[in-house]
C-alpha cells in the first residue's frame, strides 16, 4: 500500500467509524500524553480504553513510557480522548503515519488538541522540573523537507498552504498562565519555543548551541508535526512541555542525559503537569469554542 493511500480521507474515516461504533462518548478535546506522562490519561473518569494494536490503521507505540492505549473519558466534567503514548519518526514511521491520529480526531468531532511532551532545556534560565507553555515551535524536520503534509493535499481536512503564525492558541496560553499563578506554580511555569528534531539520539554540544542560537528554549522529538496537522485540520492547539533534563552546551560538562532519567523526572513531576492541564480543561467553555472570561472567573472563585 502506497503512503498516499493510507494518507487518504477514506482510511481516516474507517478508523473514526470503528471507534464511534464502539463508544457512545463524543469528546471535543484530544490530549496526547508524552514520555512518562500517561498518568494524565489514567485520571479520566468513566474510561473506555482501546489498544492501539486493535484500532484499524493505528501504528504501534514501541518506546518505554508510551503505553499504547487510546482512552475516552471525562476530565473536569468534559469528554476527552487521550493518547497514552504517541508515535515518533525515529521508530521508523513516516510523519504522515506519526500524525495519522490527528485526522482521526478531526473526524471524531474533536475541536481542540492538547499536546504534552518531555523536553530538554536549551535556555539557561530553565530548570529540571519546570513546565513550559509552548508559545511557538521550530519544526526543524519541516524546514528540511520532512513535513507531514507532504504529498497530495486532502482538501477535506484543510488548504494546501496552511498558516502557522498562530499555531498555539493565544487565549488558552493566557488562561494557562493565569491558572498556573492561581495554583502557586508561577515560579516554575514559563512560556517559550519548542524545537522538534528527529532523534533518537540526544543532541551533540554543537547541535545544542545551534538550536539555542536559532531561538529554541527547549528541544524534543515530537509535537511539532502533530501541531502542523492539527492546524491544517482547523483544530485549536495548546502545548505543554515538562523539562526533564538540561541539554549540554559545554564540552567540559560531566553530566549526560539518558531516557531512564527523563522518565524518572516525568514520574516525579507529572502530577503538577496533570493538575495544570486538568484545571485548564475545567476552565474552558463547554463547547471549547472560547475561553469565556465570566465562566473562568467563576471557576477561579470556586477553586475549580
Amino acid at each position: 500500500m502506497q503512503p498516499a493511500e493510507k494518507f487518504s480521507f477514506e482510511c481516516c474515516q474507517e478508523t473514526a467509524d470503528w471507534l464511534l461504533a464502539r463508544t457512545t462518548q463524543r469528546p471535543r478535546i484530544a490530549i496526547i500524553c508524552g514520555s512518562g506522562l500517561g498518568p494524565l490519561a489514567d485520571s479520566l473518569k468513566n474510561q473506555e480504553s482501546f489498544k492501539y494494536t486493535d484500532i484499524p490503521h493505528f501504528p504501534r507505540s514501541t518506546v518505554a513510557g508510551h503505553d499504547g492505549h487510546l482512552i475516552f473519558g471525562e476530565l473536569k466534567g468534559k469528554q476527552c480522548v487521550c493518547m497514552k503514548g504517541r508515535f515518533h519518526m525515529y521508530e521508523g514511521y513516516p510523519l504522515w503515519k506519526v500524525t495519522f491520529p490527528i485526522r482521526v480526531f478531526k473526524l471524531l468531532g474533536i475541536e481542540m488538541l492538547m499536546v504534552t511532551n518531555a523536553a530538554g532545556a536549551l535556555s539557561d534560565s530553565y530548570n529540571i522540573g519546570d513546565l513550559m507553555i509552548i508559545q511557538d515551535h521550530i519544526n526543524l524536520l519541516g524546514l528540511t523537507g520532512e513535513n507531514p503534509l507532504r504529498g497530495p493535499n486532502e482538501e477535506w481536512f484543510g488548504p494546501r498552504f496552511p498558516a502557522l503564525s498562530d499555531a498555539y492558541d493565544r487565549k488558552i496560553r493566557t488562561l494557562a498562565m493565569e491558572t498556573a499563578r492561581r495554583l502557586g506554580y508561577a515560579s516554575f511555569v514559563k512560556e517559550g519555543v519548542y524545537c522538534m528534531v528527529a532523534g533518537p539520539n540526544f543532541e551533540s554540544v554543537a547541535e545544542a548551541r545551534l538550536l539555542h542560537l536559532l531561538g529554541a528554549d527547549v528541544v524534543g522529538m515530537s509535537t511539532a508535526a502533530e501541531v502542523v496537522v492539527a492546524r491544517h485540520c482547523g483544530l485549536r492547539v495548546f502545548g505543554l512541555s515538562l523539562i526533564t533534563n538540561k541539554v549540554t552546551k559545554d564540552y567540559d560538562a560531566k553530566e549526560s542525559v539518558d531516557h531512564h532519567g527523563v522518565l524518572e523526572v516525568s514520574r516525579r513531576r507529572a502530577s503538577m503537569l496533570q493538575m495544570l492541564l486538568t484545571e485548564v480543561v475545567g476552565s474552558l467553555d463547554s463547547d471549547t469554542s472560547s475561553c469565556g472570561q465570566k465562566e473562568t472567573e467563576t471557576s477561579y472563585q470556586n477553586g475549580a
